[in-house]
């Protein structure tokens, strides 16, 4: 329809909006209903075109995750809301803060439930998203995308849906004088937290459980502290999307495990486990064990409402876990007279000739002697995680992506979010995707995106020929015969210089190390596929 008034519209008052809110990054698939907002696109703002919805947000994901500040996303009605869900799951569980926003037929047609319209727009993308709304009116907009603002920020912070009708962007409309801003942090209850801190003090062998809010929150370091005046155990959460805590410090056990069993045997000695910005826990699969040894209690940390009521187990606090944290460290006695734990241990070990093809360690091996020091890590390699903590140990803050819901599909389009947050920062580091090849062929279509940007990412594709983490678990679960677990004739090189990347194979350790140092220096993102021999995962005996 033509523009109604010569003055400001919706459009205009919106995007002044999301300048004050500084949300000139916009994520997005474009579709017909989606053209009246983007009509014009303005200069000072930034597109990035993704090839389909499901990485359109997972770089967003990533992007804010980066940056420490909200991301817009834009997509296409019911369909392209729709094929973004996937994503939008791990962007929930790893409390992301995204303004997802999908457009609506025009008002005038939707009673007729016309092409193209979104039938329940409010409801399609829950329970994936804190809050989702279409505007009762076009003047509404404005305030709905301030409020939008508001809830995905707030903790615990998350996505939110925004449903817009196409004709809305062209009423006129004044101004919108009302921006505000919000707190994104709570900060613990302090009677309560002393508590914590004296039965800390009084603890024989104390362990921490350092989850993803806490190198979300920027608590790293504070963790560090914390752990050293304790003089604890230190063990990564179950299944995290996030690395809290240097895992090469001695005073880093390791993972603490995915089943129930697991978690109770790792923890086994402890009297009392401080867990911080984690569920308790993330468990999958299920082997049955007892949920806390005997003689172990169970503290627990988390900014998140939800996550504190639903564990299992343990004496819950809400609250920032960096403030916490920090707190802590004030509050707690001196830990020097605890015998030292047991750091983790690595025993790397290799084949005593070279394979062929290669085995995942033999890959690790070489990674671990030829990454850079700043680089950062999205793993999607599922069937490997454990080499990867044993190889390539996190030792920055904001330096490990992985997803957050479990669904495959999300690490390739995340490891171009992390290289464009970087460069809207200023920060200059190689992204690593560690990728298998089932998980590549899910979002293959992101590698464009990261070619058209010429990020500095190198992509290490492991291609075994199978989802190997699809039969340990048929092994675990004894279901034998389950089809579809072969992944024949894939050609993942040629996909990838198909979509403008540099792909290579590379058959041997020294192959790899020549492509991967060529892959640093290229100026460009790089794919190099690596055959692989398939192994058997650790699950729940991990």
């Amino acid at each position: 329809m033509p523009d109604q008034s010569t003055g400001p519209t919706v459009r205009s008052v919106t995007y002044d909006l999301l300048r004050t809110l500084k949300l000139t990054t916009v994520f997005g698939n474009p579709g017909s209903t989606e053209q009246p907002f983007l009509q014009d696109f303005p200069s000072d703002f930034t597109y990035v075109l993704a090839l389909q919805e499901a990485s359109v947000v997972a770089m967003a994901d990533t992007f804010a995750q980066v940056t420490g500040r909200p991301a817009l996303v834009n997509v296409h009605s019911s369909a392209g809301l729709g094929n973004a869900l996937g994503n939008l799951v791990a962007a929930y569980h790893g409390n992301t803060p995204l303004i997802v926003t999908s457009g609506q037929q025009h008002r005038e047609l939707v009673i007729g439930e016309p092409y193209l319209s979104n039938r329940e727009a409010v409801t399609l993308p829950k329970p994936w998203v804190k809050w989702s709304y279409e505007p009762a009116r076009a003047e509404d907009v404005p305030e709905a995308f301030m409020r939008a603002y508001a809830e995905a920020l707030q903790p615990p912070a998350g996505p939110v849906h925004l449903s817009i009708p196409m004709d809305d962007w062209k009423r006129p409309l004044s101004a919108f004088s009302r921006p505000r801003t919000v707190s994104d942090r709570v900060h613990p209850d302090p009677q309560r937290l002393r508590g914590f801190a004296d039965r800390l003090s009084a603890a024989r062998r104390p362990a921490l459980v350092l989850g993803p809010e806490v190198d979300r929150s920027g608590g790293w370091d504070a963790a560090v502290a914390l752990a050293e005046k304790l003089r604890a155990s230190v063990y990564g959460a179950p299944l995290a999307d996030r690395t809290s805590f240097p895992e090469d410090h001695p005073l880093f056990g390791g993972p603490l495990g995915m089943s129930v069993k697991a978690v109770g045997d790792r923890l086994t000695g402890h009297d009392l486990v401080l867990v911080i910005g984690a569920e308790v826990f993330r468990y999958y699969p299920y082997v049955p064990g007892p949920y806390l040894p005997d003689g172990t209690e169970l503290l627990h940390i988390t900014a998140d409402p939800a996550v504190a009521a639903a564990a299992r187990v343990g004496d819950s606090l809400l609250g920032d876990p960096r403030a916490a944290i920090e707190l802590l460290v004030e509050l707690v006695a001196d830990g020097a007279a605890r015998s030292a734990p047991e750091p983790m241990a690595r025993p790397r070990v290799l084949p005593p000739e070279q394979r062929s093809p290669l085995t995942p360690p033999e890959v690790y091996a070489v990674l671990s002697r030829i990454r850079p020091s700043d680089a950062v890590i999205v793993n999607e390699s599922t069937s490997t995680m454990a080499q990867q903590t044993e190889w390539l140990p996190t030792a920055r803050t904001g330096s490990f992506f992985a997803t957050a819901s479990g669904g495959i599909g999300w690490g390739v389009p995340a490891a171009v979010g992390v290289a464009l947050g970087d460069r809207d920062r200023g920060a200059v580091r190689p992204v690593i995707g560690l990728i298998g090849d089932g998980s590549f062929q899910y979002s293959v279509q992101a590698v464009w995106t990261a070619a058209q940007h010429r990020l500095p990412i190198v992509y290490v594709v492991m291609r075994n020929g199978e989802y190997s983490i699809l039969k340990s678990f048929a092994e675990l679960e004894q279901t034998p015969g389950v089809p579809g677990l072969d992944l024949p004739g894939l050609d993942i090189a040629s996909l990838a210089r198909g979509f403008g990347c540099r792909g290579v194979e590379a058959a041997t350790a020294e192959d790899l190390e020549r492509e991967f140092e060529a892959a640093l220096t290229a100026g460009t993102t790089t794919v190099i596929v690596v055959p692989t021999q398939p192994q058997q995962a650790v699950l729940g005996s991990a």
